[in-house]
């Protein structure tokens, strides 16, 4: 039976809620935007002392660095504390911040430990800033929904709402890192919460935006990447497009096997998974000390590519370093985010392939910085299956409205070939997957939500007199009559029709055991205090009455007379609204084309 707690709960009004949820959110947004300032000055600040010695918080990119051959070295100090950590702290700081999240939504009922909130951040900024060629958008995508999970801990919330306020930490930290509001509203949406209701909408909308005026306060109010005006080559360009989706989906997919492949050949170490950081720091140093635009985060780099400033022997030099440092470092369980560092990687792609279109098809006259954009958003909505999530991204970091008609079909286009290749997990989700754990992240209306009572009740009601009693009625239902023995409840109306009680066979059960005689009458039987819906309630609001009280079936009445029974609703009722999705999506219907050649078929049936 339902607790008297939870049925008080019931009670408050969702409105009330809401408002309780979205002013937590404001003050989640505000923290939020806090510590995404505070682990970006952090990470500067271990930049500046590990590459640089001397004593500073402001952004410089590592490949500054005078340190010579020492440098393969400063990343594997980073992996040795990070495993430490990681070890003796909590395992949870391991990664790219985003599946721990969804872990923590799917299965952890939105509950993440106050450690995670302190360690992710700090590991990051520790491995980042000695070198890892990381993005701080995961640790403070998973250290903000960490404090949205802590607060809605301390608070009286039911689990939906925690996960509410998690995915507003989530939001809020990438919208403060990335001055990317809308991106992180949807991203929120598309990876955490996996609905799309005002309950969590309105509050993600604040937290976002709250945290945004965080960063414009703090950072500045533009955009993340400033580009020069480029020309997307539209309508021209647009048969390289597709070549070029096709292409990202293939990369997407093909980097996603990659990176689990190279963790399961860490998994498969003779060693104390304590080290594996710092071997995979190892392989970072080494490629570091010969491309030294692979080491940190790379901001720097991702502009130079997205303004075509670096020739076509470079971006192919940094494509190929920065993807394999980011698989050996990932891959090696270590801390830090993977969006920057793949938006680097990919802007490389994309600009290469505009350049060997350049070289083949001269009169195309493509421009590198439009296709590294396209690409950067593309191959990262491929492969996480946020595609539109990563085609507003790659809007908002620019700024360039232009952008948005190429980036629409390149990601789409890439998104159907990951969908292919890859149809049950994504680069976010393989993680859960292989833990027994489907994502299911296609979104749909609720069956439930479109269909009415009247729509899915019987109207042959299973009534019985109210003074009928139980041992008669035992009798009926033993010689098997129709009407009683396919229902597991029974509506009892008196001498008038009207809707008195309901009886159920574990009432007749029950009143045999008291009294074997089975004198007692139905209605002494059975209940009279009823739950009642209604033929214009929604089957989902009737679904919820039988959850919050714990009944398998509602007798129907008429809303200007409730002792007026008009249908009964069972299990049945509530799956019949499912059966009607499930043949408006499978049976398909004869169309025109079809319907014309069967009458030239059936010469008789043209009449």
């Amino acid at each position: 039976m339902t607790s008297p707690t939870a049925l008080n709960s019931y009670s408050q009004p969702a409105q009330f809620r809401m408002l309780l949820v979205s002013l937590l959110s404001a003050g989640i947004g505000l923290v939020a935007g806090i510590v995404a300032y505070a682990l970006y000055k952090l990470i500067g600040l271990f930049t500046n002392l590990f590459f640089l010695h001397r004593w500073a918080t402001d952004f410089t990119s590592a490949r500054f660095h005078y340190l010579g051959p020492w440098v393969i070295l400063v990343p594997v100090v980073g992996g040795l504390i990070v495993g430490v950590m990681a070890k003796y702290g909590t395992s949870k700081i391991k990664g790219h911040g985003i599946p721990e999240a969804m872990e923590a939504v799917l299965i952890n009922r939105s509950r993440i430990a106050p450690r995670v909130a302190i360690l992710k951040p700090i590991s990051a900024a520790i491995a980042i800033g000695t070198g890892g060629p990381f993005g701080a958008e995961g640790p403070i995508i998973q250290t903000g929904g960490a404090i949205g999970s802590l607060v809605g801990q301390a608070f009286h919330t039911t689990t939906v709402e925690r996960k509410v306020l998690l995915a507003c930490g989530a939001a809020a930290g990438m919208s403060a890192t990335f001055n990317t509001p809308i991106a992180g509203v949807i991203l929120a949406i598309e990876l955490l919460l996996f609905e799309f209701k005002s309950r969590s909408f309105i509050p993600l909308v604040i937290a976002s935006t709250l945290a945004t005026a965080v960063h414009m306060q703090l950072l500045g109010p533009g955009p993340m990447f400033q580009v020069g005006a480029m020309d997307f080559s539209i309508p021209r360009g647009l048969p390289f497009y597709l070549v070029l989706g096709l292409l990202c989906g293939l990369v997407a997919v093909a980097f996603s096997r990659l990176l689990y492949w190279v963790e399961d050949q860490f998994e498969k170490l003779p060693v104390d998974e304590l080290w594996w950081p710092a071997i995979g720091a190892l392989g970072l140093g080494i490629i570091g000390f010969f491309v030294p635009r692979v080491l940190g985060v790379g901001y720097d780099t991702i502009s130079d590519i997205l303004n075509g400033q670096l020739a076509w022997k470079l971006l192919l030099i940094v494509m190929l370093a920065k993807a394999a440092a980011l698989v050996i470092s990932l891959g090696s369980g270590t801390s830090g985010g993977l969006l920057a560092p793949t938006f680097m990687w990919s802007a490389a792609m994309g600009g290469i392939f505009a350049m060997i279109a350049n070289h083949f098809f001269p009169a195309a006259n493509l421009s590198p910085g439009a296709f590294a954009l396209v690409a950067m958003g593309a191959v990262f909505g491929a492969a996480s299956r946020a595609t539109f999530s990563f085609i507003i991204f790659a809007f908002e970091i620019t700024r360039d409205y232009n952008s948005v008609l190429p980036l629409m079909l390149v990601a789409v286009i890439a998104d159907g070939v990951a969908m292919l290749f890859m149809p049950n997990s994504s680069i976010m989700t393989e993680k859960l997957a292989r833990r027994g754990l489907r994502v299911h992240q296609d979104y749909e209306a609720d069956a439930l939500t479109q269909a009415t009572v009247g729509d899915t009740m019987e109207r042959d009601l299973p009534v019985i007199p109210a003074t009928m009693t139980v041992g008669a009625l035992a009798e009926r239902i033993a010689q098997h009559d129709r009407q009683l023995a396919k229902h597991e409840a029974l509506l009892i109306l008196d001498d008038s029709s009207k809707l008195v009680g309901i009886i159920t066979r574990g009432d007749v059960l029950r009143a045999l055991d008291k009294d074997p005689s089975g004198s007692l009458r139905v209605q002494e039987a059975g209940s009279t205090h009823l739950v009642v819906t209604y033929p214009d309630e929604l089957v989902s609001e009737a679904a919820a009455k039988m959850l919050r009280f714990d009944i398998g079936r509602l007798p129907v009445v008429d809303r200007s007379d409730e002792r007026k029974a008009v249908g009964y609703l069972g299990r049945s009722g509530i799956l019949a609204a499912r059966l009607r999705q499930f043949r408006d999506e499978h049976v398909r219907e004869s169309g025109w084309f079809q319907r014309v050649a069967e009458s030239y078929k059936h010469p008789a049936t043209r009449a």
